[in-house]
């Protein structure tokens, strides 16, 4: 598995540029990051040459499409994601995320009808430049409450509605903070087969009831209760070799420097890899 981060957590940084050194002195391997941003700044030669000399990879691209808005804001992001999808392509990289929040405001069906559709197309203009698309399910019960309609907050109904999107380059997101909020074991991660899981997110979580846990009010790894050696565990046990990316969201900005934060992530990454014998 390869150890990374997003940016979340780790303060204000300057750039991409100065998450790239970074990530690359604190010894990760990829980083999750807007490889179009990258390319648009350096061109394709330099920014490959930039990452490939401090041994790092792109980990995973956003998906810049509103799939969840009206007709307009997704037409108009579909329309950038070959250039986006071609960026990404250039660096290397072969995995593009986005998440599925857990209620609605509009009619569950209908929403859902529409939204396959939509990253159906998705998912086709990826997979013409050998990139995945990740779904990331969301477990915190806020968030199920959050709006009017209950959606989509589980691993098998995400399967499920990969099934029903019907494209082979789409697969899991999994985090272990929805892993967490779903009461799952290491079991149901041993259930999956490698090749389901396209990206995967480690933070950890308070001890407090798993009912009142919120979505952005992350820990570091090893800071809390989740069980993260056995999370890492399972899916090394599964043939998961893709990205481990750091993701820990926080109501505020954490206190620390970029890279005081990106030391505590090496030290945190040490801690809980090393706990999994890995």
């Amino acid at each position: 598995m390869l150890q990374g981060l997003t940016s979340a957590g780790l303060g204000k940084l300057e750039s991409d540029l100065q998450f790239i050194e970074l990530a690359a002195k604190y010894e990760f391997q990829c980083v999750d990051i807007d490889a179009k941003g990258l390319v648009d700044r350096l061109g394709v030669g330099a920014a490959t040459d930039m990452l490939q000399s401090r041994q790092l990879e792109v980990g995973a691209i956003g998906l810049p499409v509103e799939w969840r808005g009206s007709d307009e804001q997704f037409l108009s992001g579909l329309e950038k994601l070959p250039a986006a999808a071609a960026a990404a392509k250039g660096l290397g990289c072969t995995r593009c995320c986005t998440y599925i929040l857990p209620s609605t405001d509009a009619p569950a069906a209908h929403f859902m009808a529409l939204a396959t559709t939509r990253l159906r197309a998705c998912a086709n203009i990826l997979g013409a430049y050998g990139i995945r698309l990740a779904l990331e399910f969301v477990g915190p019960h806020h968030l199920r409450t959050q709006w009017k309609n209950p959606f989509i907050w589980t691993v098998q109904e995400t399967l499920d509605w990969i099934d029903a999107i019907g494209e082979p380059n789409v697969g899991l997101l999994y985090d272990a903070y929805h892993w967490y909020t779903n009461e799952m074991t290491v079991a149901d991660i041993r259930q999956l087969r490698a090749e389901q899981i396209v990206h995967v997110h480690i933070n950890d979580a308070k001890d407090i009831p798993v009912g009142d846990v919120l979505d952005n009010d992350r820990l570091y790894p090893g800071e809390g209760v989740i069980n993260l050696p056995g999370f890492l565990q399972a899916l090394n046990d599964i043939g998961y070799a893709g990205p481990v990316t750091q993701e820990i969201l926080t109501p505020s900005t954490p206190t620390g420097t970029p890279e005081e934060l990106i030391a505590k992530s090496r030290r945190a990454f040490d801690s809980v890899f090393g706990a999994a014998g890995l």
